[in-house]
């Protein structure tokens, strides 16, 4: 008789539970890392948070908000900088202990993550038939890895209540023409002034109807503001708001911005207000011009991060928890790297796969590893002379000017939004 064949080789297909195992295995490699990181990154005990929780208990006790100061080694002094619409939300934690004010503050960070983040690898993950949990068993921990979270975290600040609003505008409403479209954009400018370039972004979008909103919401809070508390409001409005010496020292290494590329070359003196104004007009014209081009082609997740990388540049201030839009950004490139070329392809494009993996791994090890948390840069003003110390103190800026030129947009079959919708054919892309 004839011998048997040769039992088939064992595969995924063959052994799906052998592969949720291995998935399980790495997903818990990579999420046990990320605590190591939070151990010997500098520790800042919610410094931010105190601040905030000490300027409300002075307004409280019936002071001028913006009359508050407090002491700092580096910056000199700090005060209360946000509009008064931030305030009022702050107000209520007045009676809490900062430790049950850091514990929400943490809390609503964490699930603000974890929420973010689903929705941006939920499509990615099913256009390459990767299940869902995996996806975000990876992205979550690294998302939780990166510098501006872990910033984020231990200062204690807001930065991800602004980003839920701004995507949950620009990931559902406005691709679907809600009546609410806008309103979350509104509200983040109304808190924290830099999210209005999104404002700018619906404009260049030609969005008029959710650029109104947007505007009348962030108006309406302000003036809501007003009403409560006049005098600190017309105050910022009419003074503090102009003075970006209050918000700290622009030469800091944490300052992530196109002024403090500047400013650590002209340290302790200040840089040209033209030169900064030129670059300021040119990266935001050339950004947010190619966030419309994708925009046009369908790609809202391109669109809207592009913008926040034109609001990282172009801000006189970026601290480094600033810069969560590094985070799509990766997420945009993993997606196009893994994107099979078309037939006409052929060996450029599986070398541009290539080369938008390796820029996606290559930004996830800058982005984890920081420009701050692992340096002490000291106190002293001191200027970027040596080509080294320029590349490292700048790292957030040059990245970010890299990726207004070459993220590349995903153009998308008609009405497939790009964080809610699978497209309908595989899309092309392009720059």
């Amino acid at each position: 008789m004839p011998a048997d064949p040769p039992a088939p080789s064992a595969t995924d297909e063959d052994d799906p539970g052998g592969r949720t195992a291995r998935q399980i295995i790495v997903v818990v490699l990579v999420a046990a890392a990320v605590p190591l990181l939070y151990l010997v990154s500098t520790p800042h005990n919610f410094y931010d948070l105190k601040i905030y929780m000490s300027a409300m208990r002075w307004w409280a006790d019936g002071n001028p908000l913006y009359d508050y100061v407090q002491a700092d080694l580096l910056q000199g002094e700090l005060y209360f900088t946000y509009p008064p619409f931030t305030a009022l939300l702050l107000r209520p934690f007045v009676g809490l202990k900062i430790g049950v004010t850091a514990g929400v503050f943490t809390a609503l960070t964490v699930l603000a993550l974890l929420v973010t983040t689903w929705w941006l690898v939920s499509s990615i993950a099913d256009r390459h038939g990767v299940p869902r949990w995996f996806a975000a068993g990876l992205a979550v921990p690294l998302a939780f890895a990166v510098e501006s979270t872990r910033e984020t975290i231990v200062f204690g600040q807001i930065n991800m209540l602004l980003v839920v609003l701004v995507l949950a505008d620009l990931l559902f409403a406005v691709p679907r023409n809600s009546r609410w479209a806008g309103v979350g954009i509104g509200l983040a400018t109304a808190l924290k002034l830099y999210p209005g370039i999104f404002i700018v972004y619906l404009l260049a979008t030609r969005r008029w109807r959710a650029a109104l909103v947007s505007s009348a919401a962030a108006a309406g809070a302000t003036l809501l503001a007003a009403a409560i508390a006049p005098s600190d409001s017309w105050r910022f409005w009419t003074h503090e708001l102009w003075l970006t010496d209050r918000v700290g020292r622009p030469d800091y290494t944490g300052n992530q911005s196109l002024f403090g590329l500047l400013s650590r070359f002209t340290t302790p003196g200040k840089p040209s207000q033209a030169l900064w104004l030129v670059l300021v007009v040119a990266v935001a014209a050339y950004g947010l011009w190619r966030a419309a081009r994708a925009a046009r082609a369908g790609d809202e997740l391109t669109g809207l991060t592009l913008t926040g990388l034109v609001a990282v540049l172009v801000s006189p201030i970026t601290w480094t928890h600033h810069a969560y839009w590094f985070i799509p950004a990766v997420l945009v490139l993993v997606d196009a790297g893994l994107r099979p070329p078309g037939p006409a392809a052929g060996r450029a494009g599986r070398r541009r796969r290539v080369a938008l993996l390796a820029l996606a791994a290559l930004v996830t090890a800058v982005i984890v590893y920081g420009v701050v948390s692992y340096y002490d840069w000291g106190r002293a003003f001191d200027r970027t002379n040596a080509p080294g110390e320029f590349l490292l103190r700048n790292l957030y800026v040059l990245f970010a000017l890299l990726l207004l030129v070459v993220l590349p947009i995903r153009r998308e079959s008609p009405g497939a939004g790009a964080g809610t919708d699978t497209p309908k054919h595989e899309p092309s892309i392009q720059q």
